[in-house]
């Protein structure tokens, strides 16, 4: 049962629209993708090492309050802080599978930004004015800082609970 729920959600992702994408394309792109694990994480490893590095790289970032799968954590760099220029003038990311290689990579390469986690969501908490929460349905792909992660998994409960005592912390 768990492959076919896994390959329903796999073919789900791959016909999932660029979520959350200005109109225009801003020319970030992944210039490398690091698919290993190794040892226990601190954070979710990827839910498919094998798709890491082709999600799109247009993501906008936070929001939703819930998640339910990490899809890669990201490396950004931006050639006007230091990075090299492997992608023009245009930002780029290095993507994992697993968050110790991210972070490890972020601490010894010229440029480069903390790591961010790209992540799934099917049901989150929409914001649209502060303080006024809606809960939300669909296939939804967004980048979230890691600290984010922790208490943040989506069980069945979770946005039933969250409307019932609403909080202003998180993404």
């Amino acid at each position: 049962m768990f492959r076919v729920i896994r390959a329903t959600l796999l073919v789900a992702l791959l016909s999932v629209p660029a979520c959350d994408r200005s109109p225009r394309r801003s020319g970030f792109i992944v210039v490398r993708a690091d698919r290993t694990i190794s040892g226990r994480s601190a954070y979710p490893l990827a839910l498919d090492p094998s798709r890491v590095g082709t999600y799109p790289s247009d993501m906008k970032s936070g929001a939703g309050y819930f998640y339910d799968e990490v899809l890669e954590y990201r490396v950004w760099f931006n050639p006007e802080k230091g990075a090299a220029s492997l992608n023009g003038k245009n930002d780029y990311c290095v993507a994992f599978a697993q968050y110790e290689q991210a972070q490890a990579f972020s601490q010894t390469t010229r440029g480069a930004e903390e790591p961010l986690v790209l992540v799934l969501q099917r049901e989150w908490i929409g914001e649209p004015e502060h303080g006024h929460f809606i809960p939300e349905k669909g296939v939804r792909i967004t980048e979230w800082q890691v600290q984010w992660l922790p208490g943040s998994n989506r069980r069945a409960t979770s946005i039933k609970e969250f409307l019932e005592h609403p909080k202003e912390a998180g993404p």
